[in-house]
């Protein structure tokens, strides 16, 4: 019996060796042994069965590559995985209809479920009907919290963004925060939007957005720098991610501004800078925990028919505030990679 693939094993390398390989010895033993051979193609096929018997799940995001918040994710997923002895492949594509062709990919490949990210709905409507066509469950994840029921999916796990990006827009007047640029590195996704959009709600001080690439750090850097050293009244810079942050942090300090930096996402490097006051606060929303939730899900629904939610209500995971005084209760699991 051959060993299962990796997890990040690509669709197409993923093949069930072990039925043929159990027939090819149980072939050589009937040919030396009547007896022998009987019973040792029994055994062939009793363990070509039980390899058979190990659900695939595929995970399919719009993740960057590099980006530490969906390794995060990546990492929950495999430990869930690895728990139900789940078969997974995890692979991701910024573009929407890059995304779509590796859900048609699991299709293909025979998945037993998909989990998927919703950055762009529209652009996963036609593949996730196609799963539902094939009897493949689709769960979602993250991204899509607005669309997740009207594209049919089974469940939803992952943050409101639009409450999340109301709390902010509170925190900020708590902080006596006048003027917030809400900065947004991938034009067109949902989650962001709602995130700014969600700010400039609740904020009762002026907010500004800026689009900027969030594939070249550098030219978020420049970007953010360009707009602080135009408008010296912005006293807050609000990102969506952790690394994206941190380029903010030195960004501020390269514009000669006081403004203060906060964000969305949070990894183990904006851990240390919550501590040491470069960052006032992030927006947890649990990535590790949204990878884990989303395969051990599919696992619970193929094996006992369990729908998390009850398939009307998300899982929500965020949104929890980090900030100087807290940071400490979170950093322990940040340095173990799993916040």
């Amino acid at each position: 019996m051959t060993t299962p693939p990796p997890p990040h094993t690509s669709f197409r390398r993923i093949r069930r060796t072990v039925p043929t390989a159990a027939v090819a010895v149980c072939l050589l033993l009937a040919g030396c042994s009547g007896t022998g051979g009987s019973q040792a193609g029994s055994d062939a096929g009793a363990a070509g069965a039980a390899g058979t018997g190990r659900l695939k799940i595929a995970m399919v995001t719009h993740a960057s590559q590099g980006d530490d918040f969906w390794v995060l994710v990546k990492k929950g997923a495999e430990a869930a995985a690895a728990k139900d002895d789940v078969e997974l492949t995890y692979t991701s594509d910024p573009d929407a209809t890059g995304q779509a062709e590796l859900v048609r990919d699991a299709i293909r490949d025979g998945v037993d479920g998909i989990a998927l990210t919703l950055a762009k709905p529209d652009a996963m409507k036609a593949p996730i009907a196609q799963a539902k066509a094939s009897d493949i469950p689709v769960v979602g994840l993250n991204s899509g919290i607005d669309s997740w029921q009207s594209d049919g999916i089974l469940e939803f796990f992952g943050q409101d963004e639009s409450v999340a990006g109301r709390a902010v827009g509170e925190k900020l007047d708590a902080l006596k925060a006048k003027h917030a640029l809400c900065v947004i590195h991938e034009r067109g996704n949902v989650a962001l939007e709602a995130r700014c959009a969600g700010v400039k709600k609740s904020f009762t001080g002026e907010s500004d957005m800026l689009y900027v690439d969030g594939t070249d750090m550098d030219a978020v850097s420049a970007a953010v720098t360009d707009r602080l050293k135009q408008d010296p009244t912005i006293d807050e810079v609000v990102m969506m991610g952790a690394d994206f942050a941190l380029t903010a942090v030195k960004a501020v300090k390269a514009a000669g501004s006081k403004a203060k930096v906060a964000t969305f996402d949070l990894n183990q490097k904006l851990v240390k800078a919550v501590k040491s006051g470069d960052v006032q606060f992030a927006v947890d929303q649990q990535p590790y925990l949204q990878g884990y939730l989303a395969v051990d899900s599919l696992w619970l629904y193929k094996t006992n028919g369990n729908i998390s939610g009850g398939g009307v209500a998300p899982v929500l995971t965020g949104p929890a505030f980090v900030t100087r005084t807290n940071v400490g209760a979170v950093a322990k699991f940040a340095a173990n990679g799993t916040r």
